[in-house]
Formats: C-alpha cells, structure tokens, sequence
C-alpha cells in the first residue's frame, strides 16, 4: 500500500531501495526555503542496520503489511527455537536471531507469541507484553530504606536481572514488562 512520505509513523514497516525498514524515529522539518519534509531514522529488519532517509511530502512509499499468526513455544534445541501453530498444529523451527535477545530468556513451555510473517518468510517473534516468572534471588533490605521509591536488585529464574520493591523475596511469583524487563506487580497466582 502506497503512502504519502509525510504519513510515515514509529513502527511503521516500509519498503524502501528493495529492503525492509521499520521506521523509528521521525522529525518533520519546514525550512525557510524549499518544502516540507519528514527526517525518518530507518532500521533494516534483517541486518539491524540504520538509514536517515528524507521524504517529501510529493514521495510515497510502500507500506509493508505482515501477516501475523499467533504461535506457542514448544522447546529449545541448541540454538533453535520450536513453535507450533495453534490452528493447524504445524511446527516451526527458528534460530536465536530471529526471535532476538529480548525475547528469548522470557519464553517458557507454552508461552503464546505472534510470529510476523513477510511473502512466508518469518520477521520477528513478539512475546507477550507480561509474564510470571519466580525470583530467585534478591537482596536483603537495607535498613532505614523505606522509601517507596527505592529498588533493589533480584534474579529471575532465567538469568535476567529486574528491580524489585524492597518488600519483595527470592522465591515470589512476580509479574514481568518483557519489553523492558521491568517489574510490575506482585503475581496473584
């Protein structure tokens, strides 16, 4: 789908000198002569590599749309990650790269992710937005520090380190942001 070059946005997917952009970051500018245009900081989604490009508002560009197909996880082999389809049960195996370092240490044994697909080639694994993983370590509070504000450092079960409220200990069930890893809430469950 072709779009006017002032109408790209963040996250937005493009096709541009025959490879695929997401858009993500972009200053529209008005100079005191010539026309307007939109300063867009492309990265290409297979390589990670980033592209300033300037478009005017007389360009159009090739809106990317993928197909979008929610999967759950199965296993890891090595450095292979295997999902399975939900609807028609068929598996897929895919490397470490593409499902990405920030995806990867929060999937556990049927977690449920969408898999974007561009012309049947797979793009990117997205994990949900939280997950409810046990601490398995965490540091004792520090006396006197009682400020709601203040955080101490914990280990999830999957290596990663997160920021927790002082209140918190190493065995409680705690609710996770994927996108940044943060701490939300205590779990409920």
């Amino acid at each position: 789908m072709k779009i006017n070059g002032n109408h790209i946005r963040p996250g937005n997917l493009i096709e541009h000198n025959g490879r695929l952009w997401i858009a993500t970051k972009i200053q529209h500018t008005q100079p005191g002569k010539g026309g307007a245009y939109a300063q867009v900081e492309l990265k290409d989604i297979r390589t990670g590599t980033k592209l300033n490009e300037r478009f005017r508002s007389s360009e159009s560009v090739e809106r990317v749309r993928l197909d979008e197909k929610e999967y759950q996880f199965l296993f890891v082999d090595g450095d292979n990650y295997t999902f399975m389809n939900n609807d028609t049960f068929e598996q897929i195996s895919l490397h470490k790269d593409v499902i990405g370092e920030t995806v990867a240490p929060y999937l556990q044994d049927g977690t449920s992710v969408t898999v974007s697909f561009y012309e049947e080639e797979v793009i990117s694994v997205k994990a949900p937005d939280t997950v409810i993983m046990e601490l398995v370590e965490a540091d004792g509070v520090v006396k006197g520090q009682t400020a709601s504000s203040s955080y101490k450092p914990g280990i999830l079960e999957n290596g990663v380190r997160v920021m927790i409220p002082p209140h918190i200990s190493a065995g409680t069930r705690i609710v996770v942001n994927t996108e940044d890893g943060t701490y939300v809430e205590r779990a409920k469950n």
